[in-house]
């Protein structure tokens, strides 16, 4: 494997997408360069990087439209730092253990479009981390991973074509659906996403999954 790498690297190198140094997508120097996201979003919501950086941008623009799903790995390394700070306060102050990832789907129709769904993506890669982590509990396991419960029957418009806040919540309400309810009863979780703006997205499916019995929902994402 890390022959054909060599070799794939050497007919499509790879190179920063903020330096351009060679051998990364986005090399460590320019990451711990990258400005924080400092837009107010809900107290629940942690978004990590400004989406107005310009290679963030780019960078989730390639993860998303463009197949270069390699990036979800990079993004998920920061997430999962990120996770693990802030669990360990709510596992002390709020009990909040044994919590389910689980990322926003798409519809089945952008999924078929795509092939793949960015969220899940690094929601893998979160979990891949959970396990070989020496950072990690004991168990090897932060949180388990569940694509079977949060769902998408209702394909919407793209929110980041909406500009009007108030025409972005209206696309978004209802688009979302839950199955094996009974998994969620009591539950903590962890909701995953690439982009934030509104956080109406992330809002709704909160909605839902405490209609269905969840206990408490903090979410992550690459950006805001």
């Amino acid at each position: 494997m890390p022959f054909l790498n060599t070799i794939l690297n050497i007919i499509f190198p790879v190179n920063c997408l903020s330096c351009g140094k060679a051998g990364e997508d986005l090399c460590i120097v320019c990451l711990s360069e990258t400005p924080s996201a400092e837009r107010e979003t809900a107290k629940w919501i942690f978004p990590i990087y400004d989406y107005r950086h310009p290679p963030i941008k780019k960078a989730l623009w390639l993860l998303k439209y463009n197949g270069k799903k390699r990036l979800a790995k990079i993004f998920a390394e920061i997430i999962y730092y990120k996770i693990l700070e802030e669990l360990s306060e709510l596992s002390i102050m709020e009990n909040f253990n044994d919590a389910i990832l689980i990322p926003i789907p798409l519809s089945a129709k952008r999924y078929r479009e795509r092939g793949y769904n960015q969220a899940e993506l690094i929601c893998k890669e979160l979990i891949h981390l959970s396990k070989t982590n020496h950072l990690s509990p004991p168990s090897g396991e932060i949180f388990t991973l569940r694509n079977d419960i949060l769902i998408k029957p209702k394909e919407t418009e793209h929110q980041a074509r909406i500009h009007n806040r108030a025409e972005r919540l209206k696309n978004i309400i209802g688009s979302f659906a839950v199955k094996n309810p009974e998994l969620l009863q009591r539950k903590n979780i962890i909701l995953i996403d690439d982009i934030t703006t509104t956080g109406a997205t992330l809002s709704e499916a909160k909605k839902i999954l405490k209609q269905y019995g969840a206990r408490k929902i903090i979410a992550f994402t690459v950006a805001h």
